[in-house]
Parts: structure tokens; sequence; C-alpha cells
């Protein structure tokens, strides 16, 4: 018995000795493996009178016994102390920020961000979006629009037109969204309050030019619209967007095929600093051109001019995010510069929306 108690002091010595897992497993083996100490011990049992293995099994089954419950003890000792080491290397500083999550990493471009903005406003106003082709005929671009034989417009100066067909045809880019407007009063009878954002394109290149630029218009038609709600819904339409208690506007006559009577549109701001501050000042800006629906594209459409009305109008979508947001080169818009996109750009889950906000 005294060999017995001398074994298991070695084995518990070794036991508390152990300072990790691995160790601690060599322990295990060493004494209850099949070649281990304890397992030995055993193996003598069967060649005991049956006097010495009534005193023997049950001194040896204790041993046994009670190495395993010290080696589980001593393992839970050595999983918690290697729990807290790791805790204390893996300290976490909650007063960092967080880092920025992938679906947080991209940047929504301005161009993006002001045309949902301008949807969100103008479907407030019960207006619809319509679309259409970028690839345009040269009669719904022109022609429809009341645009004469001659016309500035329809040379290869101002316009990018492709060859022509066999028929003589010549597709063009479309030089503005207005062939939309054509579109869509052929195919949906009055009441009509649509706005069209898209892709338009000129020859033209400079500081405030692109050959493709972005344009929204809008068109309202039915049997009582008149100037008065052009005015108030522009008005509405300019408080909402650039986020102002009130706007001063100043209608002045101008001349477009597709409109009679035509204006252009100036807006009451505020030069003096660096930015260009709408709703306050003495100054005046250009910001869009409008006008009453012309009777002539009115009929190119199916529609009875004695009995229908409208207005319409068009602004650039690039140039009033320089506006808003303070750019000053509209080519940059389009140079791919991932310092300028991070910069101007949009968080992509601040959708605009007028009940939140539309720019963050």
């Amino acid at each position: 018995m005294s060999d017995l108690e001398t074994l298991e002091a070695e084995i518990n010595t070794a036991i508390a000795g152990a300072d990790s897992e691995a160790a601690l497993e060599d322990v295990r083996v060493a004494a209850l493996g099949k070649k281990g100490s304890v397992s030995e011990k055993m193996k003598t049992l069967g060649k005991m009178s049956p006097e010495e293995r009534k005193e023997m099994g049950p001194a040896l089954n204790g041993l046994k016994n009670r190495v395993g419950e010290a080696i589980a003890a001593r393992k839970e000792v050595l999983k918690e102390e290697a729990l807290n080491a790791r805790l204390a290397s893996e300290t976490v500083d909650v007063s960092q920020p967080l880092r920025t999550t992938p679906a947080e990493e991209g940047r929504i471009h301005p161009i993006s961000q002001v045309t949902d903005e301008l949807i969100a406003i103008f479907a407030d106003m019960g207006f619809s979006v319509a679309e259409g082709p970028d690839i345009e005929t040269d009669e719904l671009n022109f022609t429809a629009l009341n645009f004469p034989e001659g016309h500035p417009a329809r040379e290869m100066h101002d316009t990018f037109f492709f060859n022509e067909k066999e028929d003589g045809e010549r597709m063009l880019l479309r030089t503005h969204t207005s062939p939309v407007q054509i579109r869509t009063m052929r195919n949906q009878q009055p009441p009509i309050r649509v706005i069209m954002p898209g892709r338009t394109y000129r020859c033209d290149s400079d500081q405030t030019h692109t050959p493709m630029f972005h344009q929204m218009e809008g068109l309202v038609i039915d049997k009582t619209t008149h100037i008065g709600h052009l005015k108030g819904t522009l008005e509405e339409f300019l408080k909402s967007f650039f986020e102002v208690d009130d706007v001063e506007l100043r209608f002045r006559p101008s001349f477009f095929p597709f409109t009679e009577p035509s204006m252009e549109v100036d807006v009451k701001c505020d030069r003096s600093g660096a930015e260009v501050k709408i709703g306050t000042g003495n100054d005046w800006m250009e910001i869009l051109g409008c006008g009453m629906v012309h009777p002539n594209v009115l009929r190119n459409c199916g529609l009875d001019p004695d009995v229908y009305q409208g207005f319409a109008w068009g602004i650039g979508i690039d140039r009033l995010a320089m506006l808003k947001y303070g750019m000053n080169d509209l080519r940059a818009f389009f140079d791919a510069d991932v310092r300028w996109i991070k910069h101007y750009g949009f968080r992509p889950l601040d959708i605009p929306s007028l009940m939140a906000g539309l720019s963050k």
C-alpha cells in the first residue's frame, strides 16, 4: 500500500506541475495510458491470490479514479488560465471608432445621390419617373419637339450623329431628355405628371461642360394647368433641394422650340463667399429653363391643344450637384479618381428622403 501512496504522490506532483494541456496529456498517458504506471499495477491483479485481489483491487481502482479526477480538475484550471491570458492579450479599447463595414466602404457618386434626391422630392409631389433610350431618332429628338429644319442643334458640330441607314435615317445620341416627353405623351393619356432624369450628349467640353452630362426634365399635361402651377412647382422643388426656408425666383423671357412662352429662371443667391448660397443675398443666378408646352408639340403627340395644355422644365443634374456640394470642375465627375469620390461621395446607406433629410 505504501507503494501505491508513493505512486499517487508522484502522479499528483506531475499533475500539479503540468503548465499546459499538452503537458497534462503527457502525464495522463504516463499514468493511465496502456503502458502507464497505474495501468501496469492493474495488470498484476491477475497474478494475485483471491485474498490479495480482494485487498488490492479496490485500492488500485480508487487510485485510478482519484488520478482521473485530479487530471480533469487540473485541465479545467489550465483552460481558465488560458482564457484569462487570451482576454488580457486581446483587450478591446471600446473608446476607439468602429471599423467601416464592407457595406459602407464604397461611396455613392454625387450624380447618383442628386438624382435620388430629385426623385424623392418630385415623388412627394405626385410625379412618376419616365425613362428612354440614349440613342434616339432625329424625329423624336428634334422634329416632334418643333425643331425646324436647319436649326443649329441639328448640325454635326452640336450633335453626335451615327451614319445614315439605308433609308436615309440618322440615329443620334440624344441631346436632351425631351424625347422621353414625346414617348410619354404618345403612350399615356393625360393627366401626365412625370420627371425624366438621364444621360444626354452634346459636342462640348470645358470646365463647366462635358460631352456626356445628366439632365432632368419635368412634364405636366392636363386640362387646367397654367403658368402659376409651374412657378409654384419650381419654388417648392428648389426649396426642398437646397434645404432652405424660401427662394425668390425671377422669370425672364427666352426661346425654346418646344415651349411657348419660354422662360429662363433665375434664383436669388449670395456670391460674396467661396460658395454660392441659395435663398439669401442680393445676387441672381440662372438655374433652369422652362415654359408652357408648345401647341405643335401637343399636336405631334396626338393631343388637342384646345383641350390640353401643360408646362415643362429642364435642369442639369451635374450643375445642381456642383452648386449644392461645392464642386468647381465638372470634369472631375468623370475622372474616376478614388480620392475624389471618397471626399465628395455619399455613404451607401444614407438614402435621401424628405423625412430624414436629403443629405447628411
